[in-house]
């Protein structure tokens, strides 16, 4: 493990001078652009984007010291080898499934929270870690936006899940948390769960949205980061509608007459790649389907004809 006790030596492994780094934390206000998308649930969810300066500091902060950080095998979000499909195969078949949501997850992270669990006081010289946590955050939010933010989300969260990880285990119950949703699986007591999930947040400045609150119980479809559990992992019928309604009409009307039938915007190489990316998806989730495979395999030509290229 590497001590920074020293600016030159933490400002020398980053690749930013010390002059940027202070300065950047100094008018940090200038360095952040707000942005609204839609919520799913309705809504919408208010981002603070870091400007391209800002940005390349957080990513360098990511990848030479954040990522090194250790986090809760329970978390299968913003890390090496996470995926909505790790997070749901351990409720594959189990005849309850509890999903919980942290209610406004990274506008509740703490300054306090990022200092001490992030930049702690056997790794960095006091100064560092003020320096370093005000560079990942943002007037009184973890900053959604950030490239820093995600991964600092599963490191202050590694006691908690590795706690109700623990608590579920001696309960023969499956848990597992993708960024703000909890997953519980299992011969439950919901309200149990819920009760030990709501103390253990609330310890650490967050709560339960009871809105978002779902206990699927046998003959319920039974869906998890949008996989279908109930008996195997499955794609939810209207994804695989969906697909394969575009693949079909693509072939029938060609790419560029089925993108200007549904007003798709772009290029027909960016919309071929888009769809690429479903099909590939859904063969990570059903890898015996060979309708998806045969679908691969014809996107892939497309995209790598010389014609196709220049689109």
């Amino acid at each position: 493990m590497i001590v920074y006790r020293e600016l030159s030596s933490l400002a020398r492994d980053l690749g930013v001078s010390a002059q940027t780094l202070y300065a950047v934390s100094n008018t940090l206000d200038r360095h952040y652009v707000r942005r609204q998308i839609p919520r799913r649930s309705g809504g919408m969810r208010v981002l603070s984007v870091p400007d391209p300066l800002l940005k390349m500091i957080q990513r360098r902060i990511l990848q030479v010291l954040l990522v090194y950080m250790p986090v809760s095998g329970h978390a299968t979000a913003y890390r090496y080898g996470g995926s909505t499909l790790r997070n749901a195969v351990p409720h594959v078949g189990k005849p309850c499934v509890l999903k919980l949501d942290i209610r406004r997850f990274f506008d509740s992270v703490l300054y306090s929270a990022v200092k001490d669990k992030a930049f702690p006081a056997e790794i960095y010289a006091e100064p560092l870690r003020v320096l370093l946590s005000m560079l990942c955050y943002e007037r009184d939010r973890l900053p959604q936006g950030a490239p820093t933010s995600p991964c600092i989300s599963n490191i202050i969260l590694r006691d908690f899940d590795d706690e109700t990880g623990a608590w579920c285990r001696a309960r023969g119950i499956a848990y597992t948390r993708y960024c703000d949703d909890m997953t519980f699986s299992g011969s439950l007591d919901a309200g149990e769960v819920i009760a030990f999930v709501s103390g253990r947040l609330r310890a650490l400045g967050f709560f339960l949205n009871g809105q978002k609150t779902r206990l699927l119980l046998p003959g319920q479809r039974q869906i998890v980061t949008g996989i279908v559990v109930n008996e195997k992992p499955g794609l939810p019928a209207g994804f695989r509608r969906d697909l394969r309604r575009d693949l079909y009409f693509c072939r029938r009307y060609g790419v560029a007459g089925h993108m200007e039938r549904i007003g798709a915007a772009g290029s027909e190489a960016k919309y071929l790649a888009r769809l690429l990316g479903r099909v590939s998806y859904a063969l990570q989730i059903t890898p015996e389907s060979r309708e998806f495979v045969q679908a691969q395999t014809w996107l892939r030509t497309l995209l790598s004809s010389p014609d196709r290229s220049r689109s």
